[in-house]
């Protein structure tokens, strides 16, 4: 199945992802997307283990290594500061083989983008698909086509091509919380160095993580309805009620970040779907199984379906269609529990069910840090890379 063209909608992290790796693998690719320019989602996302190994087998740790922030414990405080537990990384780095790396986003898709041997499309609007028994025709809104021999949709979490492979749509769910993300210059007096601190209470979350360039990424979680306004101007202020009389360094946090440099996402997922692939047509990352970011597995989940889409493919020569629904078959078992883990986990946090937040707190002040580090690596060693 040598010297085929994909073609991949989509140059977040999956679409880039499957493009080097389908690359790697022999194919022709062209990846489009509908942005006129490359401008991340978000400041930053945690690249697990599970993720950091699809990048190793592509070749790309050291790069990955290189914009990855070096976090070896994570640290959970009261709202108002006090120690709940803290968790050394080295038994989970151990278990798993991989470190961890926290990232900035826009790091982390231009050395995606710096990996992909060939040209990304932008300013090109997909509308439809149309398949026959050789390949596939895209249509964009600019009315330029593209023509391959299979598709990958990894066009996010509001993806056009979802509707087509499902056979009805999908609309993302609101979990029940905004999350406003950022990116401010690392100090001991908000973060102690090579930390994952997370403050909680009151169902919210204030968390500060290393990435490269002497920076942190931080979010700060608040339940709120949805559609609840958003203004850069009122940001800081908005930030210092919902977390007024938290530690002092939530407050220096909030005084330091520059609001409009914020991203604040109301956090919605996708799935589980029945139906990852269609004919030619296989749905990736977010297209099919958009994750609340609370497992940090969303980029991972990605990554993994860029891999094993890539190998079925290279590995199996009865037809397309047939590696497309080998690939559907793993990976909806997989990616299916994650979106699902992470949604309880979400509604676990932000008090969804207040008594069950308040006994995850309980839980948080008495578990052993290794049941911690045991839960994340009982969720990584399930992926494709062992």
């Amino acid at each position: 199945m040598q010297n085929l063209k994909a073609i991949v909608i989509g140059a977040g992290i999956g679409g880039l992802t499957a493009g080097i790796a389908l690359r790697q693998a022999g194919y022709e690719v062209e990846i489009y997307d509908r942005v006129k320019e490359m401008r991340p989602v978000g400041a930053g996302i945690s690249v697990w283990s599970n993720g950091v190994k699809v990048l190793n087998r592509l070749g790309l740790g050291d790069r990955m290594a290189e914009i990855g922030g070096i976090m070896n414990r994570m640290q959970y405080h009261t709202k108002a500061g006090e120690l709940l537990n803290y968790i050394e990384l080295a038994p989970l780095i151990h278990k798993v083989g991989q470190r961890p790396y926290p990232v900035a986003r826009r790091d982390l898709q231009k050395m995606l983008m710096a990996a992909f041997p060939g040209e990304v499309h932008l300013d090109c609007r997909c509308i439809g698909v149309e398949e026959d028994d050789h390949g596939v025709t895209v249509q964009f809104i600019n009315g330029r086509e593209a023509r391959g021999d299979f598709l990958v949709a990894a066009d996010g979490i509001r993806s056009v091509l979802r509707s087509y492979v499902v056979g009805r749509e999908v609309e993302p769910q609101y979990v029940g919380y905004v999350n406003w993300n950022g990116l401010v210059p690392a100090d001991a007096e908000l973060s102690p160095p090579e930390s994952w601190v997370i403050y909680v209470g009151e169902h919210k979350r204030a968390s500060l993580m290393p990435v490269a360039g002497d920076r942190l990424y931080f979010f700060l979680d608040v339940p709120l309805p949805k559609g609840t306004p958003a203004n850069p101007d009122t940001y800081r202020e908005e930030l210092k009620a919902h977390f007024a009389g938290w530690a002092e360094p939530v407050q220096r946090l909030i005084d330091r970040f520059d609001p409009y440099t914020v991203a604040r996402p109301e956090i919605h997922d996708v799935g589980p779907i029945d139906r990852y692939v269609r004919g030619r047509v296989a749905l990736l990352g977010d297209a099919a199984h958009a994750t609340c970011p609370d497992l940090g597995q969303g980029g991972c989940q990605a990554m993994e379906d860029a891999l094993v889409l890539a190998n079925y493919l290279l590995t199996t020569n009865i037809s397309i269609e047939y590696a497309l629904k080998r690939y559907e078959s793993e990976r909806m078992a997989r990616a299916n529990a994650v979106v699902e883990k992470a949604r309880k986990r979400a509604e676990q946090i932000h008090g969804k069910d207040p008594a069950v937040t308040q006994q995850w707190y309980h839980q948080l002040a008495t578990e052993k840090p290794t049941d911690v580090t045991d839960a994340i690596s009982k969720v990584i060693l399930a992926g494709p890379l062992r």
